[in-house]
């Protein structure tokens, strides 16, 4: 569950926070509020890194056409299975 911390006791965990996040099994982005409102978001590194990438990724549109047609593909059952892919890649 996203935490919420208004930005005084934001500012006062702040050098916490790695060590906090450290500790939850899968770390979310902590919201800052401002009289109530969100005006910052907090996060991992790791979540940073992976947000960055995701949207490097949904940017592009020739990986994005690819993608698509890959789940279109497999949702039609048009798959390899995993022993013959496995054989293919140690020869």
């Amino acid at each position: 569950m996203a935490r919420t911390l208004p930005i005084i006791e934001a500012r006062n965990q702040l050098t916490s926070l790695p060590e906090q996040f450290e500790r939850e099994p899968a770390p979310e982005a902590v919201t800052v509020t401002r009289r109530g409102k969100p005006v910052l978001a907090i996060l991992p590194w790791d979540l940073y890194e992976s947000v960055l990438e995701t949207l490097e990724i949904l940017g592009d549109e020739t990986l994005m056409t690819m993608l698509r047609q890959s789940i279109r593909e497999a949702n039609e059952g048009h798959m390899i299975p995993w022993d013959v892919v496995k054989a293919e890649l140690h020869s």
